[in-house]
């Protein structure tokens, strides 16, 4: 190998070793960013802790609380077994563009001292001039489906994203169910099917 062969890997292996750990730092700040709007997000919410004023802020409950066998179905949307909890959803919000501070649904668990604030949705309508998956903290939405009937028309096509803000959930925080949440002390546990997926950007 020539000198200036050798100067010229040489060169390489640097500028691609610099490459690398500017990547990394990038990653490094979008992450540190991402925590911190999470953070943020969590304390704008702590109020919500009391559900009385998520009802006076016109967050109102579809009463059922949701859980999932884990049943697989083709052309289904899968949610592995857990719960989704007792949905407060804030219908005027619904089709308005999203808000990252501003979830759609709050999610609450029944327990023998009251409902349990446990995490937060974004609903996002399909409509004709949707042309790619909507994103938030990095996070693509679930979707294209059809309305989680009987709580929601069919007809209420859809894309969601779950966070567990307020509950560890060994699925991870965007999971869509969370297998540490519970309707066995709810009044109105409902175990419903997959939600059938529809055509969209996906």
């Amino acid at each position: 190998m020539t000198r200036t062969a050798r100067l010229g890997r040489c060169s390489v292996l640097i500028l691609t070793g610099l490459l690398t750990t500017w990547l990394g730092a990038v990653a490094a700040q979008a992450e540190d960013a991402k925590k911190a709007d999470i953070e943020a997000l969590k304390k704008s919410l702590a109020k919500y802790e009391d559900y009385t004023a998520a009802v006076r802020d016109l967050y109102l409950s579809t009463v059922g609380c949701v859980h999932y066998n884990g049943e697989k179905i083709e052309g289904a949307m899968y949610y592995p077994k857990g719960a989704m909890g007792i949905h407060f959803v804030n219908v005027p919000s619904v089709g308005k563009p999203l808000d990252p501070m501003k979830p759609n649904v709050l999610i609450y668990e029944p327990t023998k001292k009251g409902l349990k604030l446990v995490g937060v949705e974004w609903l996002v309508p399909l409509t004709p001039d949707i042309k790619e998956v909507p994103t938030l903290f990095g996070q693509k939405f679930m979707g294209p489906m059809e309305g989680h009937y009987p709580l929601i028309p069919r007809e209420f096509v859809h894309y969601d994203l779950h966070a567990w803000l307020f509950r560890d959930n060994p699925n991870g925080m965007f999971s869509p169910t969370n297998p540490n949440v519970k309707c066995t002390g709810a009044e109105f546990p409902m175990l419903e099917k997959p939600t059938k997926m529809m055509p969209g950007p996906m």
